[in-house]
C-alpha cells in the first residue's frame, strides 16, 4: 500500500532491512528474517521487537523507499505484508516514474515530484474509502488493510475502530490488536515467530465484563458459548468496553429482536456506523434518558455554558443539549440543577450584548412572560441560527398540523377521586404551601428549574390537588398534550368498536384494576379505563395491550383528567420505560439484570449470602412493572410513583436497593425463595405514608405466614418519606449514565439468553420426530435462524416470522444443505419451489423448523425407499405445479383428466358405488390410524414421470460413479416407460370386469391424494379408467430402481451431514455479506 512518505535517516538501521531489489532513485526492501527458510535467531527478534513497539508501517515485511541520489536522507512510501504487492508498487514506478526522474537537473525536485504522486495516490484510494471518516485517515487505512488481509473477511465488513492491546492465553499475554466490525471482533498478534489470529461473532457474545486479577491490572472479558477471552493493556479501556458494548447491543438487537426493540434508524444502516457515530449515539441515548426525551428527537449541538438561576443568584456552569424539540441544561454534576424547555414555548431566541462579565449572551424568552440566560457559549452565532430555523421550522409544522374535530368526553374521574383520597388535610396544606413557595422561586411548568431541593419536595409526596399537574409537567405530557389538541378524542373515536386481541385482553383486566378503590367499582371508572387503554392500543399497535398497564393507567386516572392520563400513559410506555411493555418485556429483565449487577455492586454482604440472586430479581420484577403499586399499600405507592416522575427509572432502583438493605439481614438467613418473597412482602405491606390515618395492621398476607413461620420477627412501620429519604441518601450516586451503560450491557445477555430458550425449546419439540444426531440438528438450527435474518420481510413482525422461512429464504437454506448435486441451476431452483410447496403443508407460504428438520431427516437418515418416496411426491401435485417459471403462480396442483378422484360407473351403480366409497374411505382411514400405514401415493403421469427422470439426471452430475449412474437410469427409465405402457395398453382392451377390478384398487389411492385442496377441485374431472391415459405407481418406480445396484448404492450411500453443515455456514456467511454489500448499495 502507498504510504504517505516519511523521512529516514538511515537505509539499514541496525541491519534490519535487506534490499531486494534496487534502481538509481528506489530501494525495494525486505525485513531481515522474514522469507528466510531457516528459523534464524535474528529474524525472531525482530519480529518480537515489531510487535512490542508497534513501530506502524515499518513492521510490515516489505517496503519500498524513494532515494536521491548524493543524499543521506531516503522516505519510506510504500510497504507490504506480501512481495507480490509490493512488486506491484514497484513495477508502477518503473514504468510511470523512473524514465520521468532523469529530466530533473535538481535532485531535491525528484523527491518533491515523487512524494507529490504518491500522496495523490493516497487521496485518490482514500477517497472511495470510510479511512477519510476518520480523525487520522492514514493509520485507520494501515489498520484497514491490515484487518483486510489477516482476516479474509468479506469487502462489505466495515472496520469501524482498533486497539492495541494484550489477549491472555492462561497466564501467557499475546500482544496484538483488536479490530472492531460491524458483524465481528477480531485478534490478531505476531510474537517470536508465532501467529495468533481468531475473530468472534457479535452474534455469539453471550456477556461483558470488567475484570481484576493479580496478573492483570483490569481486563475486558468476552464470553461465548464455547469458551471465554479476556484482553488487556489497552490505552483507554474505558473508551473500549464502551465501543464493545455498544457494537455487540447494536448487532444483537438488530439480528435477534428487529421488531421488538427500539433501534435508531442510523443504526439500521451498517454501513455508516463508525466510531463517530457510536460515540454521537452514546451521548443522544444518554440525554433522551437523562430529561425522558421522545425517542424519535435527534440531538443537534452540545455546548458548555453556564445559565443564570435566580434561586441561587449566579450563574451555574454545564452542558446544553438541543434536540429538534427541546433546550435541555445539564449542571455538571448530573441532578444538582437541569432545565428542560420545550421550543413549543419558546418565543425568541436571541443574541445580547457580549460585555466582559456576560460573554457571548443568549437570551431565550418564553410564552409565560419568562426569559433564561445563557453566557459563554462558544460558536454562539451558529448555534443561535441554527436553534431559530428550528423553531421557525416548528411553528410551521403547528400552524399547519391537522386539527382534530373535538368531541364531548365524560367528565373524568380525577376531581372525585382527589377529593375522596384526602384524608389529613392539614398535611396536604402544608405540602400545597411549600410547593407554591417553590413554585415562585424557581418556576412553574415544564421549564422550572430541578434542583435538590425539588427532591426533597416529591419524596414528601406531592399534595393531592398537585399530583396531576405536576405529573404532566415533570414527565413532560403537557408538551404532548398541548401540540396533539384532539388527538386523543380522534383516537377514541377510531378505536370504538373494533374488536381485536388487545382489546379482549383490556376487557378481562379491566375490573382487576384497582377493585377495591370505589372509582372503578361503577360503569364511570370503568369505562373511562376502557378508553384509554384502547386508545393507546390503537395508537401503538407494537405496545397493544401488555398486562400491568391497567393499574398504571387506573391510578394516572385518578390524578389527571382523562386525556391528560392517556398522554402520561404514553410518556411511561415510550419514553420513561421503553422495551418495557411488549410481549416479551425485554426492558424490564434488562433492568432486573442491572438489579443483579448494582445489588453486588451496593450489597456484597447481602450478595455474598445469597448467591443466586435471581430470586430476589424474581421477586423485584413486579416493582419495576408496575413502579411498586401492586406490592406497597395506595398511599405509599403514589409516592413512588412521585419519585419516578421526577427521577425516572433511577428512582426505582434506588428504592428496591434501599428495600432489600433493610431486610438484608433477614434475607442472609432465610433458606428458600419463599421465605424471601415472605419477607420482602410483610416488609412492604407495612410501609405507611403521612395519608394513612393510622399505621396499617398486619395484613392477611402477614398473618398467615406468621403462623406458618414462626420464626419470622414481626415487621415493624416505616414511613415512606423515610424510606425513599434513605433511597436517595445511600444510593443517590448512581447516575442515569451508569444506568444506560448497565442497560447496554446487560441487554446482550438477555437477549442472547431469550434465543437459547427458544432454539432449548424448539430442538426439544423436534428431537424427537427425527434421527439427525442432536449436534447437528442445534447447527441447522442456527442456519435456519440465520436464514430468517438472511431476508426479512417488513410485512411481518418479529414473533410471526420467528422459525419460519418463506419461500425465498427457503430457497436459500435449500442450495446450502440439499446432499445432491442439483446440475443447473434452473433445474435446483425449480426443485427448491416444489420442496417449499410440499412442506408448506398449511399454505401460509411460511415453512417451520419442524417441518424443514422433517425434509432434512428424510435426505440424510432415512432408508432409501423414504427417499425415493421424497422424489415421488416432488414429481406430483401438489408439490408439481402447472407453472414452474413463476412462483407467483404456484397456487393449485396440476389437473389431469387420467387422475380422477371419482371414476365413471354404469348407470344405475352410481349411488350405491359412492357410499361404498365412504365407507371403504372411512375403513381405510381408521385402518391407517390404527397401523400407522403411509397413505398411498396417486399415479404418477408420463409427463410427471419425465420431470422425475429428469431429476435423477441432475442429482447424479458430477459424481464419481457418473457413466454406471447414467447407464442405470437410462435402464430404469425404459423398463419404467414398458410398464406403463403395458398398463395403458391394458386398460384400452381390458374386459369389463377388469376394469371394475382397476376402480376397486385405485379407489383408495385416489381418494387419499396429497393435497385436499386438490382434490376438491378435481370432483369434476371424471373420466373412465379404461380410458386413462399412461401411468405407473410409487411401487412399480422403486422395484424398478431397485433392480440397478448401482442406484441402490447411490441413495443408500451415506452423506457427511457435519462437513455439509460446515461448508454451509461458510457459504451462507458470504451470502449474506453479498446481501449486506446489495443493500448498500441501494440504499
Amino acid at each position: 500500500m502507498w504510504l504517505n512518505p516519511e523521512e529516514v535517516l538511515l537505509k539499514n538501521a541496525l541491519k534490519l532491512w535487506v534490499t531486494e531489489r534496487s534502481n538509481d532513485f528506489f530501494l525495494l526492501q525486505r525485513r531481515r528474517g522474514h522469507g528466510e527458510s531457516t528459523g534464524r535467531i535474528t529474524g525472531l527478534l525482530v519480529g518480537a521487537l515489531d510487535t512490542v513497539l508497534d513501530s506502524n508501517a515499518r513492521v510490515t515485511p516489505f517496503r519500498i523507499l524513494l532515494q536521491v541520489p548524493g543524499s543521506q536522507i531516503s522516505w519510506v512510501i510504500a510497504s507490504g505484508a506480501a512481495i507480490e504487492e509490493v512488486n506491484k508498487h514497484w513495477d508502477w514506478l518503473v514504468h510511470n516514474l523512473l524514465h520521468s526522474l532523469s529530466v530533473f537537473e535538481n535532485k531535491e525536485d525528484v523527491a518533491s515530484f515523487v512524494k507529490g504522486k504518491v500522496k495523490g495516490l493516497i487521496a485518490e484510494e482514500v477517497r472511495g474509502r470510510q479511512a477519510a471518516q476518520e480523525e487520522d485517515p492514514e493509520k485507520f487505512r494501515e489498520a484497514l488493510l491490515k484487518f483486510e488481509l489477516h482476516f479474509g473477511l468479506p469487502s462489505s465488513e466495515k472496520l469501524v475502530t482498533y486497539y492495541s492491546c494484550c489477549c491472555w492465553k492462561g497466564r501467557v499475554p499475546r500482544q496484538g490488536f483488536l479490530y472492531l466490525s460491524i458483524n465481528h471482533m477480531a485478534f490478531y498478534s505476531f510474537l517470536l515467530g508465532k501467529e495468533v489470529k481468531f475473530v468472534i461473532p457479535w452474534a455469539e457474545v453471550t456477556r461483558l465484563e470488567r475484570v481484576s486479577t493479580g496478573l492483570m491490572t483490569e481486563a475486558i472479558r468476552v464470553n461465548t458459548r464455547q469458551r471465554q477471552r479476556e484482553f488487556s493493556m489497552f490505552l483507554n479501556l474505558d473508551e473500549a468496553f464502551r465501543v464493545i458494548g455498544q457494537l455487540a447491543d447494536i448487532a444483537l438487537r438488530r439480528l435477534l429482536d428487529s421488531e421488538g426493540l427500539e433501534l435508531d434508524r442510523v443504526l439500521q444502516q451498517p454501513a455508516r456506523i463508525n466510531k463517530r457515530i457510536l460515540e454521537e449515539q452514546a451521548l443522544r441515548e444518554y440525554v433522551l434518558a437523562l430529561f425522558r426525551l421522545p425517542h424519535g428527537e435527534r440531538l443537534h449541538e452540545v455546548a458548555s455554558c453556564s445559565v443564570w438561576t435566580p434561586h441561587a443568584r449566579c450563574h451555574t456552569a454545564g452542558t446544553l443539549y438541543t434536540t429538534d424539540s427541546y433546550l435541555c441544561f445539564s449542571s455538571r454534576e448530573e441532578g444538582n440543577c437541569t432545565l428542560l424547555i420545550p421550543l413549543s414555548e419558546v418565543l425568541s431566541i436571541e443574541k445580547a450584548e457580549n460585555t466582559s462579565l456576560l460573554p457571548n449572551p443568549v437570551i431565550v424568552s418564553i410564552r409565560t412572560k419568562k426569559a433564561f440566560q445563557l453566557i459563554e457559549l462558544h460558536d454562539r452565532d451558529e448555534l443561535v441560527e441554527s436553534l431559530n430555523s428550528r423553531l421557525r421550522s416548528l411553528q410551521w409544522k403547528h400552524s399547519s398540523q391537522t386539527q382534530y374535530i373535538h368531541t364531548h368526553l365524560p367528565v373524568s374521574i380525577g376531581r372525585f377521586i382527589c377529593e375522596s383520597l384526602c384524608l389529613c388535610q392539614s398535611m396536604e396544606q402544608v405540602k400545597e404551601r411549600l410547593w407554591e413557595d417553590h413554585f415562585s422561586e424557581f418556576g412553574r411548568g415544564v421549564h422550572m428549574f430541578r434542583t435538590e431541593k425539588i427532591q426533597r419536595l416529591v419524596a414528601m409526596g406531592i399534595p393531592e390537588s398537585l399530583r396531576g399537574e405536576l405529573w404532566m409537567t415533570l414527565s413532560d405530557a403537557s408538551s404532548e398534550l398541548e401540540s396533539h389538541q384532539g388527538y386523543y378524542t380522534s383516537l377514541v373515536q377510531k378505536s370504538m368498536g373494533h374488536s381485536n386481541l388487545a382489546t379482549e385482553e383490556i376487557e378481562r383486566d379491566l375490573h382487576r384494576s384497582l377493585p377495591d378503590h370505589p372509582a372503578f367499582q361503577n360503569p364511570t371508572g370503568i369505562a373511562a379505563l376502557r378508553r384509554v387503554l384502547t386508545a393507546y392500543a390503537h395508537r401503538n399497535p407494537k405496545i397493544g395491550y401488555c398486562q400491568s398497564m391497567n393499574i398504571l393507567a387506573s391510578v394516572l386516572l385518578l390524578y389527571a383528567k382523562e386525556e391528560e392520563a392517556f398522554w402520561l400513559l404514553v410518556a411511561v410506555c415510550e419514553r420513561m420505560l421503553p422495551d418495557y411493555f411488549n410481549r416479551r418485556v425485554i426492558g424490564a429483565q434488562v433492568d432486573q439484570s442491572v438489579f443483579e449487577e448494582l445489588i453486588r455492586e451496593r450489597l456484597p454482604e447481602l450478595a455474598e449470602h445469597v448467591p443466586d440472586l435471581s430470586s430476589l430479581s424474581s421477586v423485584s420484577l413486579s416493582w419495576f412493572l408496575t413502579l411498586f403499586l401492586s406490592v406497597l399499600p395506595f398511599h405509599s405507592a403514589v409516592c413512588v410513583v412521585d419519585c419516578f416522575f421526577f427521577h425516572g427509572i433511577k428512582a426505582i432502583f434506588q428504592l428496591g436497593l434501599a428495600v432489600l438493605e433493610a431486610n438484608a439481614a433477614q434475607l442472609s438467613t432465610s433458606t428458600d425463595d419463599g421465605q424471601a418473597l415472605m419477607i420482602l412482602t410483610s416488609f412492604l405491606d407495612q410501609v405507611g405514608s403521612e395519608e394513612s390515618s393510622r399505621p396499617p395492621s398486619s395484613p392477611p398476607a402477614a398473618e398467615e405466614g406468621s403462623s406458618s413461620n414462626a420464626d419470622l420477627p414481626t415487621v415493624g412501620h416505616t414511613n415512606i418519606t423515610n424510606l425513599i429519604n434513605e433511597s436517595y441518601e445511600k444510593f443517590g450516586d448512581l447516575t442515569v449514565r451508569q444506568i444506560e451503560r448497565l442497560r447496554c450491557r446487560h441487554r446482550i445477555q438477555v437477549l442472547q439468553a431469550h434465543e437459547d430458550t427458544t432454539k432449548e425449546n424448539s430442538l426439544r419439540l423436534v428431537t424427537p420426530d427425527v434421527s439427525i444426531p442432536p449436534e447437528n440438528l442445534a447447527d441447522v438450527y442456527d442456519l435456519f435462524k440465520a436464514a430468517a435474518w438472511h431476508y426479512s420481510d417488513s410485512g411481518r413482525s418479529y414473533m410471526e416470522r420467528q422459525y419460519r422461512l418463506d419461500r425465498p429464504q427457503f430457497k436459500s437454506l435449500y442450495g446450502l444443505l440439499v446432499p445432491w448435486p442439483g446440475g443447473s441451476n434452473q433445474h435446483t431452483d425449480t426443485m427448491a419451489n416444489r420442496t417449499f410447496t410440499l412442506l408448506d403443508q398449511d399454505h401460509d407460504n411460511l415453512v417451520t423448523f419442524r417441518e424443514f428438520a422433517g425434509w432434512l431427516d428424510t435426505l440424510y437418515c432415512e432408508e432409501l425407499n423414504e427417499k425415493i418416496r421424497l422424489l415421488y411426491r416432488l414429481h406430483i401435485p401438489p408439490a408439481l405445479t402447472e407453472s414452474e417459471d413463476d412462483p407467483a403462480l404456484i397456487k393449485s396442483p396440476l389437473l389431469s383428466s387420467n387422475r380422477p378422484l371419482y371414476v365413471n360407473l354404469p348407470s344405475g351403480c352410481e349411488v350405491k358405488d359412492y357410499q361404498e366409497q365412504l365407507k371403504q374411505m372411512l375403513q381405510d382411514l381408521a385402518k391407517e390410524k390404527e397401523k400407522d400405514v403411509e397413505k398411498p401415493l396417486p399415479f404418477m403421469t408420463q409427463r410427471e414421470f419425465i420431470q422425475f427422470c429428469k431429476t435423477l439426471y441432475s442429482m447424479f452430475h458430477g459424481d464419481p460413479e457418473e457413466n454406471d449412474l447414467f447407464q442405470a437410469i437410462a435402464t430404469v427409465t425404459s423398463l419404467v416407460l414398458q410398464i406403463g405402457e403395458a398398463g395403458h395398453r391394458g386398460h384400452s382392451s381390458g374386459s369389463e370386469v377388469t376394469g371394475q377390478e382397476e376402480v376397486k384398487g385405485a379407489q383408495p389411492s385416489q381418494m387419499t391424494a396429497e393435497g385436499s385442496g386438490s382434490e376438491a377441485s378435481r370432483e369434476g374431472d371424471v373420466s373412465s379408467m379404461a380410458e386413462r391415459e399412461w401411468t405407473v405407481s410409487y411401487a412399480q418406480i422403486l422395484a424398478s430402481l431397485l433392480t440397478e445396484q448401482s442406484l441402490v448404492n447411490f441413495f443408500e450411500k451415506p452423506v457427511d451431514l457435519s462437513a455439509k453443515i460446515t461448508e454451509a455456514k461458510e457459504k451462507q456467511y458470504h451470502q449474506r455479506a453479498g446481501l449486506l454489500t446489495l443493500q448498500q448499495g441501494t440504499s
